[in-house]
């Protein structure tokens, strides 16, 4: 950043951190033996599209990329605050996270890297006879692109959330993920196109 910029407050955008993506995995396995929770095998992709920007190129291209044999399509929704979300599918959570990365490295090479908003990974309850304090509701945990970290999202209805749980859940993976350590940060997502529900 310039002196110019200093002095007239300006901010040099800031690139998502897709390293951490790659932390998820070891997360899944903690969630699934103290929480009783196992990977939906769904995601989401959030990003707010550039004003005069095609989307429909960017949109093919992902498809292409994203198309491998037995996968399951990529599909494209918008929500009511204008964003557009990606949603992905795999058999498992490192094909989840594989997905998740592409779709974020496709758009910051379409120059979007700065649109990029969060990835949405959903859990729900699983087998869990053997885990005495096993979560029975689905949950979220949401990637913030341009921070790297991760917070739990718990809704428990409609603009509900279950803050005690998510607290407890960033206690079991804070050894395996960056959670954001900011609670004003950790936005709610209603209306989220994501079901976590296999």
């Amino acid at each position: 950043m310039g002196l110019l910029d200093t002095i007239f407050g300006r901010t040099k955008p800031v690139r998502a951190n897709l390293d951490a993506l790659f932390a998820l995995p070891s997360a899944a396995v903690t969630l699934q033996a103290s929480a009783g929770l196992v990977p939906s095998g769904k995601a989401g992709v959030c990003f707010k599209p550039p004003a005069g920007q095609p989307f429909e190129e960017v949109q093919k291209e992902l498809e292409q990329v994203l198309a491998t044999d037995g996968a399951p399509p990529v599909t494209h929704v918008g929500d009511r605050f204008g964003y557009r979300w990606i949603l992905i599918e795999g058999a498992g959570i490192d094909d989840i996270v594989t997905r998740a990365h592409v779709v974020h490295s496709s758009l910051e090479e379409a120059g979007w890297s700065t649109q990029l908003l969060c990835s949405v990974f959903g859990f729900r309850p699983g087998d869990a006879a053997d885990v005495p304090d096993a979560v029975s509701r689905p949950l979220y945990l949401v990637y913030l692109a341009k921070r790297g970290t991760f917070y739990p999202f718990a809704p428990t209805g409609e603009e509900q959330r279950d803050s005690e749980l998510e607290l407890r859940i960033r206690s079991l993976v804070g050894s395996d993920l960056p959670v954001e350590d900011d609670l004003s940060r950790w936005f709610p997502l209603w209306d989220l196109p994501l079901d976590a529900t296999p």
